[in-house]
């Protein structure tokens, strides 16, 4: 028993003093680093660190690309960013879109004075959708979660607009109306020719597509990139980061939609709709078993209140 209530202790001490994040950032040029999370769903394991997230040095300050699932897991990571750049400062957080793991961590950026940026509808985003903020509570150690709210981006912005440093320039992209989701953004930094594009893009991850998502727009969104022609690509998911790694996304998405949509023409029904949509040639990708059949089920459920 004493054993016991030692070791328990000893995690509790390293969660509250110590690094429970691991990091291992990749340089996709000089002045654009990112950490690439975990292909799993948020566990005690990966502390809820599941998506890709970047900095960029523009010169007069460091730029964040998304904010990260918690307020500790902010904190490390303006550690890591500081120990590049000790003299440089956050003096922006764009966040691509509502979600828990990309935004939980803005309340840390924000004590530091960074501006947290997102699409003009994105505090709308997080008040219609307030439950999913109870995900990392129910999964996540007290001690990690510790400090982590609710974020409200306090510059809302719209397609175009420049966050402008000493030595370059970053663009707020609105490739759709909606993609996964409306607050869906880009960030574009033609000096570097890399795109951050979020959840946009997945590599080595099904997509989940909800009922808020769009397959339209979604694939609208993508070939408006792709026409960007930007030498590095990175999603919001997975560790690939060339000028094709959109095309998986894309592909999945133009299947999912011919295949429904015929499939709801040809008088399918909702139970059967699963059968005759064939994306086996997508089985390779994580989480494929558990989304594929509710991508289908909630594209098919749109054409139905169409």
């Amino acid at each position: 028993m004493f054993k016991k209530i030692s070791v328990g202790i000893l995690v509790l001490s390293s969660l509250a003093f110590g690094d429970v994040y691991t990091f291992k950032p990749i340089k996709i040029t000089k002045d654009i680093s990112c950490v690439i999370g975990d292909l799993n769903l948020p566990t005690k394991e990966n502390n809820g660190f599941v998506s890709n997230m970047c900095y960029v040095n523009i010169g007069d300050s460091l730029v964040v690309l998304d904010a990260g699932p918690t307020y500790k897991f902010a904190k490390e990571f303006y550690g890591l960013m500081k120990k590049e750049h000790p003299k440089l400062e956050v003096s922006h957080v764009v966040l691509s879109n509502f979600h828990d793991d990309r935004v939980q961590g803005a309340g840390f950026f924000g004590e530091k004075g960074a501006k947290i940026v997102g699409y003009k509808n994105l505090n709308e985003d997080i008040k219609e959708n307030l439950d999913t903020f109870e995900r990392m509570k129910m999964i996540l150690n007290p001690e990690v979660l510790k400090g982590t709210t609710i974020p409200k981006a306090d510059l809302l912005v719209e397609n175009g607009y420049e966050i402008k440093g000493s030595k370059k320039t970053l663009t707020i992209v609105k490739p759709s109306t909606v993609s996964e989701e409306k607050s869906d953004i880009a960030v574009y930094s033609k000096d570097d020719s890399f795109l951050f594009v979020g959840n946009i893009v997945f590599n080595g991850r099904m997509i989940n597509y909800t009922k808020n998502s769009s397959v339209d727009g979604w694939i609208e969104a993508l070939e408006n990139l792709a026409k960007m022609e930007a030498k590095y690509l990175l999603g919001g998911h997975g560790k690939e980061y060339d000028a094709k790694s959109y095309q998986t996304t894309l592909e999945y998405l133009n299947l999912l939609r011919d295949g429904v949509k015929k499939g709801y023409e040809d008088g399918v029904s909702a139970i059967e709709i699963s059968k005759v949509v064939d994306t086996k040639k997508f089985n390779f990708l994580h989480y494929y078993e558990q989304l594929n059949y509710g991508n289908i089920q909630n594209l098919y459920n749109q054409l139905e209140w169409q």
